[in-house]
């Protein structure tokens, strides 16, 4: 039996509701039907009537009529109008790609040549305006609302319009189409057979009330498969109970939900033993899960199959950790996975997660440290470490030799424990303190000297060799100078309670002198100094060779650099922070920094000493070319211009730490190096975009349209296949420019990259 088509003719009902294939291409093919869409194209509007017209979406009554019939057929007539010209072949090209995951079945332009009428399967669980929404989101196109009526007709036009046309439309019996419901369905996504004999002997349930019966038998069958999955348990504790304890009451909000089930996929993996049956049927227990099904005919087995494509990496995810704490999961070293890499996607906040894992000489620094302070110490500790290297360089990817010239700001809340990183860098500056304490007296002696002779005796000259390296945080412009004069290539070295201590080294002028000294400071070969007429005045020109630390609160930290945002301090320093602790939560408990830790510091830091010359560590200028084409990727898929500047800095701080790291380590180098270097990168990147993004945006742009969240993978933001329009309106929607060259060139570098394929010149489609 051939499916349910509803035809007219000559503007009379056509008595006989079921067509063939060979019926339905010869009404389409009659010589009077091609007549009448000619007219139709020269403007004749009154002749469309006299087209042939068919019903896709509902069975006839018993009389053959379709008004007031209320049964759904198995397949859903779709119209889309009012395409723009250019826009047309690329609409087609993208439901053609689709065809198979829309199940589409027929395709034709439509009479006056400006949309598509489309047929595709039905999805029985949902209502015929479900179905539409799920295929209009699917295509990414808007449906012509008046088909929510399963009455509708729809204007056939000839054979030349029709696009597609699959022999499907007219194989399938009534039964099996009419019987694809809901329970059929869950189990075509889980992988099952789809028809069953069952299934297939109900011949009969065509009408509403019936459907409804089977709807909620099906109901009735998944509550049947919720009592079972409460059974379920990880150490004890049901899934069910571990995914509230995941949500933690927050509601899935629409536009988050198939990224929160992505990620609820990824994280269940960890506790399933990576069992996708299992994990589908976790998801498809969870009310945010069963709405996005609902509405959008999720495939909850795709989405399983997705989360296993990801890299399985060792240890729980923290977000997932936290659920199973929160919902009474017994913590043991089994569940905790200490020893891997929690997830990438980033913590709670956003920020990216510090692997577990961590090289020597961080995990040294940071083990009296408690956790919530351990990413912004074990980035505060390289300026220090950086200054006990002194004539040493290292070849970065640009051929230009750098020095450890590292600099560090802590930007968090008032009271959140900045002072964590007072602890490691006092026991790493203790040697350069103890040299720094012999010359100190060495300078005191000679100026009381100088002092007890009197003005006209000879005086003693400033003795040589005084290489103080640690100076006042309020040391002022000459007395830096002279300091730098007297170091002997060796780094100077301070750390300020707030960040406006410099200001004692903005001078007298019209002030900004502390912004270039950063700026200077970070850069090889740099030149600095005064020339004064006095003779007992300072006349040095210099090379900066500045490490620093400093802490403030975000907001003061925003405000001292909101009138250099775009002129280099920013990009040449390394951020870090400190997540906001819940109210109440208990004091966090340091550990004791006694001998036993100098002792183990000790080796690392006579090896930085020791240093000299040209440093080739090749597996960390590996690494700088891999980090730097994971940095120009996102740039390319995010199309943020401040990104992209943020990251050129960004990685040379990367590279010098890993430096750092590899000399301190007995110039030998293993994977929690790259590993932690590739966090540092991307949290630094993280902290600036965070504090700054949105600001310099502000000021590169001149305009109030930017992104709080940072900048954004504007390719993830696009349907499968998509126009170049689609492209724009993302752009525009992200405040970039939506300007045609621009767009045209960013996909343009998309298809050189693979990142996409081109289908058509208008049209491309996402690589895997």
């Amino acid at each position: 039996m051939s499916v349910h088509i509803i035809y007219y003719k000559d503007g009379a009902k056509m008595m006989r509701p079921v067509l063939t294939e060979a019926e339905y291409r010869s009404l389409r093919g009659s010589a009077r039907q091609q007549e009448v869409l000619k007219a139709v194209h020269k403007g004749d509007m009154k002749a469309k009537q006299n087209l042939v017209q068919m019903n896709y979406s509902c069975l006839p009554n018993d009389d053959g009529t379709l008004k007031g019939s209320t049964r759904m057929s198995t397949t859903v007539g779709m119209d889309i109008d009012h395409i723009p010209q250019g826009e047309l072949q690329a609409v087609r090209e993208r439901i053609l790609s689709m065809k198979d995951e829309l199940g589409l079945l027929m395709l034709e332009l439509s009479a006056r040549g400006e949309g598509y009428h489309l047929v595709f399967r039905r999805r029985p669980e949902l209502s015929q305006e479900e179905n539409l929404r799920w295929a209009a989101n699917l295509l990414g196109v808007e449906f012509d609302k008046g088909a929510k009526d399963i009455t509708r007709v729809f204007f056939t036009t000839t054979e030349k319009e029709l696009l597609f046309l699959s022999p499907q439309l007219f194989e399938l019996k009534e039964v099996e189409r009419v019987e694809f419901s809901v329970e059929s369905q869950l189990k075509v996504e889980s992988g099952k057979d789809p028809l069953n004999s069952e299934t297939t002997s109900n011949s009969k349930l065509t009408d509403n009330s019936k459907l409804s019966a089977r709807r909620e038998a099906a109901l009735s069958e998944r509550s049947g498969e919720r009592t079972l999955n409460s059974q379920l348990n990880y150490h004890g504790i049901p899934y069910s109970k571990i995914v509230d304890a995941w949500l933690d009451g927050k509601q899935v909000k629409a536009g988050d939900r198939h990224r929160t089930s992505l990620i609820l996929a990824d994280h269940l993996r960890y506790i399933t033993d990576n069992d996708g049956a299992l994990i589908e049927s976790i998801l498809r227990d969870t009310p945010f899960v069963q709405e996005i099904v609902r509405e959008r005919g999720e495939n909850v087995a795709q989405t399983v199959k997705s989360a296993q494509g990801f890299e399985f990496l060792k240890g729980i995810p923290k977000r997932l950790q936290e659920a199973l704490r929160r919902a009474g999961v017994d913590s043991d070293e089994d569940t905790a996975a200490s020893d891997g890499i929690v997830s990438p996607s980033g913590d709670d906040r956003g920020a990216p997660v510090m692997p577990k894992r961590l090289p020597k000489l961080i995990q040294l620094l940071t083990s009296k440290t408690p956790d919530i302070y351990k990413p912004a110490v074990s980035h505060a500790v390289f300026p220090a470490l950086g200054a006990h290297l002194c004539k040493t360089r290292f070849r970065y990817i640009d051929n230009v030799e750098h020095e450890a010239t590292l600099m560090n700001v802590l930007m968090a809340g008032t009271g959140a424990g900045k002072d964590c990183i007072s602890g490691p860098i006092n026991h790493i500056m203790a040697d350069i303190r103890r040299r720094d304490a012999e010359n100190l007296a060495r300078e005191k002696a000679w100026k009381d000297e100088v002092n007890r002779r009197g003005a006209n005796k000879d005086k003693r000259q400033r003795p040589e060799g005084l290489v103080i390296q640690e100076i006042d945080a309020d040391m002022t412009g000459p007395a830096f100078v002279m300091r730098m004069a007297e170091a002997d290539e060796h780094f100077l070295y301070t750390k300020l309670n707030e960040i406006d201590q410099f200001d004692a080294l903005k001078g007298n002028g019209r002030g900004g002198q502390q912004f270039q000294i950063m700026c200077l400071a970070f850069d090889p070969d740099n030149r600095y100094g005064q020339t004064r007429v006095g003779t007992q005045s300072v006349t040095e020109k210099v090379c900066v060779r500045f490490n620093w630390n400093a802490t403030t609160t975000i907001l003061k930290g925003q405000r001292y650099f909101q009138n250099v945002l775009t002129d280099g301090p920013i990009s040449r320093i390394n951020f870090c922070t400190i997540p906001e602790r819940e109210i109440g939560a208990d004091i966090p408990i340091y550990g004791t920094y006694d001998a036993e830790f100098d002792e183990e510091l000790r080796p690392y830091i006579e090896r930085l000493c020791a240093a000299r010359g040209t440093i080739d560590c090749p597996q960390a200028f590996k690494l700088a070319k891999k980090l730097k084409e994971e940095c120009a990727d996102f740039a390319r898929l995010s199309q943020s211009r401040t990104y992209e500047n943020l990251s050129f800095r960004a990685l040379v701080i990367a590279y010098l730490k890993a430096c750092v790291l590899f000399v301190a380590n007995n110039y030998r180098w293993d994977k929690t190096m790259e590993d932690f270097i590739r966090w540092s990168l991307q949290y630094d990147l993280w902290c600036k975009m965070q504090f700054f993004g949105e600001a310099i945006e502000q000021a590169n742009n001149d305009t109030t349209s930017s992104n709080r969240r940072g900048p954004r993978n504007l390719l993830e933001l696009l349907p499968n296949v998509f126009t170049i329009d689609d492209a724009r309106r993302v752009r525009q929607k992200q405040g970039l420019s939506n300007e045609y060259k621009k767009c045209r060139k960013m996909i343009d570098q998309w298809v050189s990259r693979k990142y996409v394929t081109r289908v058509t010149d208008y049209s491309f489609k996402k690589c895997q």
